[in-house]
């Protein structure tokens, strides 16, 4: 199975992140990279994009991130995030890029960022920014030590 393919399978088994529609795009050790083809129902009021779902995008990018780079049978869960919300998400595409930083045994630092695009061809705009610290559990839900 291809590192795509697994990350397809890890993005499944998130039932939120499937209701949004994030799907990875790319996929290797320490790099993951999504989409989110935007929808009414991920709008606010106002027509721009719910910094809910900018959040989720970015924390679930990172997070995949992270998860490539530990070994069978540890996960990566977040334990603290911090968003920088720079514009207003408008656009038909969402795109995130999450990256690890440090990886250690009980801890990896990841960050992403997230650009809106209007039209096929159309230049990137960077709408967010995120840094995370993920704890490192077992499959059992213990932390690693």
């Amino acid at each position: 199975m291809d590192s795509l393919e697994q990350a397809r399978r890890f993005f499944a088994q998130a039932p939120f992140v499937v209701d949004l529609g994030i799907e990875p795009t790319a996929f290797a050790e320490g790099r993951c990279e999504t989409r989110l083809l935007l929808q009414p129902r991920h709008l606010q009021h106002t027509g721009q994009v719910h910094a809910g779902v900018v959040t989720t995008l970015a924390d679930h990018t990172a997070g995949a991130a992270a998860q490539s780079t530990l070994p069978a049978g540890a996960f990566a869960i977040t334990a603290e995030l911090k968003i920088s919300l720079l514009r207003a998400s408008r656009g038909r595409l969402l795109t995130c890029r999450g990256v690890v930083i440090k990886a250690g045994r009980a801890l990896v630092f990841a960050e992403s960022e997230v650009h809106a695009q209007d039209d096929e061809g159309a230049e990137p705009v960077l709408v967010a920014k995120l840094s995370a610290t993920l704890a490192v559990v077992q499959g059992d839900g213990k932390r690693a030590a």
